[in-house]
C-alpha cells in the first residue's frame, strides 16, 4: 500500500515521518554507511525541511518499509546544491515540469512479495507511485541523483535512467545523475512489468493518471 504525504498534511503523520526517517537511517547509514546527516537514530537533512512530497510504501500489516521524497526543481535540490559535479558542466533543470527525487528506500522483509526481474513488487509500486504523483502535476520528467546499483534496477524495471553527466566516484559508492521519463507509457510499462492492475495512490491522483 502507497501513502502520500503533502506538507500540508504532516501535522496528521508526525509518527509516520518519524518512522521514515528511521528507515532512511537503517538503509543510508547503517546498511550504506553513507555520509549522511542523522538525528539520535533518524536520517534527516538540510532538504526535508523545505516540505517535500514524501511517498511511503507500507506492508500488509501496516509497517512502512520503503519511502521516496519529491522536491520541485524550482527551488533548492540534492543536484544542484550538493552533487553539481554530477552535471558534467550541463545547467540543473530548474523547471516546473521537472521535479527532483532522492532518498528512495526499501527496508523489506526477506519473504516480501518478488516481481518481475527478481526485484521486490514495493520496489514497482513506488516507482509506479512517483509516475502516477508526476501525471497528477504535470510533470515531464523526474531528476535525481542515485548510484549505480540503482541506476541497474531502474533498467531492469523498463523505466531507464537518461543521464545527464558520467558516473563519479563519491564516498563509498558510485553516484550518477539523471532524468526519469513521467508518461502514460512509462506508467505502462512499470505497471506491467511490477503486475500491478490499478492506480497505486490516492483518489484524486488516480484520476489524472488513468
Amino acid at each position: 500500500m502507497l501513502q502520500l504525504i503533502a506538507p500540508e498534511h504532516y501535522g496528521e503523520f508526525i509518527d509516520d515521518l518519524a518512522e521514515m526517517h528511521r528507515l532512511r537511517y537503517r538503509v543510508f547509514k547503517q546498511r550504506l554507511d553513507w555520509d549522511v546527516q542523522v538525528s539520535g537514530d533518524m536520517e534527516v537533512d538540510e532538504f526535508d525541511v523545505l516540505r517535500p512530497v514524501h511517498l511511503l510504501h507500507r506492508s500488509t500489516d501496516g509497517q512502512i518499509q520503503g519511502c521516496v521524497r519529491l522536491l520541485p526543481s524550482m527551488g533548492p535540490t540534492m543536484l544542484r546544491d550538493t552533487f553539481p559535479i554530477l552535471l558534467g558542466g550541463q545547467p540543473a533543470p530548474r523547471s516546473d515540469h521537472v521535479w527532483e527525487s532522492s532518498r528512495f528506500a526499501l527496508d523489506l522483509h526477506p519473504d516480501a512479495p518478488k516481481a518481475a526481474g527478481g526485484l521486490a513488487a514495493a520496489t514497482y509500486e513506488l516507482f509506479a507511485g512517483m509516475i502516477e504523483f508526476g501525471l497528477s502535476i504535470r510533470l515531464a520528467e523526474i531528476v535525481t541523483v542515485t548510484d549505480t546499483r540503482m541506476e541497474r534496477i531502474l533498467r531492469r524495471a523498463g523505466w531507464p535512467l537518461r543521464p545527464i553527466g558520467k558516473p563519479r566516484p563519491l564516498g563509498n559508492t558510485i553516484a550518477v545523475a539523471g532524468y526519469l521519463e513521467v508518461s502514460t507509457d512509462a506508467l505502462v510499462r512499470i505497471r506491467s512489468a511490477g503486475r500491478i492492475s490499478c492506480p497505486v495512490l490516492w483518489a484524486p491522483v488516480m484520476r489524472a493518471a488513468a
